[in-house]
């Protein structure tokens, strides 16, 4: 069984998602808690093997609470949040620099059309967080130093020209993206395309939250625009990301890809297609395998590819499955991805 603290103010929410997790015959709801306070107490008593967490709450809120249960009592938590709006999701992404595993939106009533999916995917993600026994921190906020992995020897002569960087992520991928584009330079001489796996309507808070520490401006992708250096483009909702001849973007409507849209298996099949050797390939953290095999497309074509390492992962579904197929010239925790696209990029 997969012991769950819910912390919510609202007596109404809290029923509700005991209800829905308790419907679940491997999850057990051992506590409900109504404000911070209580929750680091019944952390303490219950030892719950997940959190689902409110963000806004009298007092000490959401992200201070998340604080000081991982400073203190490290238990994977989930961000449950039940706004869009971009200035409360901002609010919501800094907890995942506290130390929150993910960030989910809540489900909406039992007769709204997104209910099933909405459940699904909180469920999903609590059961994967569950797993996460030992609450990982990403290497800057670690004593010990991680080394990277070099899989791969890429040959300098073929990687002369590099027009673009193309990113994707999943689960536990916004600190990753966080460190890295921040350890970006504002004149980086390419852009970079972004597929991150999120909520519908957590994208422009996600964007805003991203930009507070980026080296590069970041904007929403729109159709048709030019791919600009220096800019990094995300991915908008419900909507494939790809660029053609040109830097030109591409957003279209097509099937969800991997059970995903975006999907960064466009991405890469894309840029694969457009770029062929003059293009970096990175794959980090998350849960499934989109991704990985457009990535191999990526090396075959003579791209620089790259994946997070386990040890800094989240959760080493994606970049695992890449590894296993041998589509990774590299193995790096996301500050040395950093370093390596600011040394490639810039052989002009």
């Amino acid at each position: 069984m997969i012991k769950v603290l819910i912390v919510d103010d609202s007596k109404v929410i809290q029923e509700f998602l005991a209800h829905l997790l308790s419907s679940e015959p491997d999850i057990q709801v051992v506590g409900v808690a109504s404000s911070g306070h209580e929750a680091i107490e019944l952390v303490r008593i219950k030892k719950p093997d997940v959190i689902t967490m409110d963000i806004h709450m009298p007092g000490m809120d959401g992200y201070e609470t998340t604080r000081i249960i991982m400073e203190n009592v490290p238990t994977p938590i989930v961000i449950v949040s039940g706004s869009v709006k971009s200035k409360e999701i901002v609010n919501t992404f800094k907890s995942l620099e506290a130390g929150a595993l993910a960030v989910v939106l809540r489900p909406p009533g039992f007769e709204d059309p997104q209910f099933k999916a909405s459940r699904k995917e909180l469920i999903q993600t609590i059961k994967l967080m569950s797993e996460v026994k030992v609450v990982r921190r990403f290497p800057r906020s670690r004593k010990e130093e991680i080394k990277p992995v070099r899989l791969v020897q890429p040959i300098e002569n073929d990687i002369t020209q590099i027009k673009v960087i193309a990113i994707g992520a999943s689960t536990g991928g916004p600190m990753a993206l966080q460190i890295i584009l921040s350890g970006l330079p504002a004149n980086l001489p390419v852009p970079v395309l972004i597929v991150q796996h999120i909520a519908k309507g957590f994208v422009n808070g996600f964007k805003e939250w991203l930009s507070a520490t980026s080296g590069i401006r970041l904007k929403i992708a729109e159709q048709g625009e030019i791919a600009t250096a220096g800019i990094g483009y995300i991915a908008p909702d419900n909507f494939h990301m790809g660029i053609s001849a040109g830097s030109k973007i591409n957003l279209n409507d097509h099937l969800p890809e991997n059970g995903l849209k975006p999907s960064v298996s466009f991405l890469f099949r894309s840029v694969a297609q457009t770029f062929g050797p003059n293009a970096i390939g990175v794959l980090l953290t998350g849960m499934g395998k989109d991704g990985a095999d457009e990535l191999k497309a990526m090396k075959d074509k003579g791209a620089l590819t790259v994946v997070q390492n386990e040890e800094s992962s989240v959760v080493f579904g994606m970049p695992g499955e890449a590894l296993r197929i041998g589509a990774a010239d590299h193995a790096l925790p996301p500050e040395k991805i950093a370093e390596l696209l600011k040394k490639y990029s810039s052989k002009k």
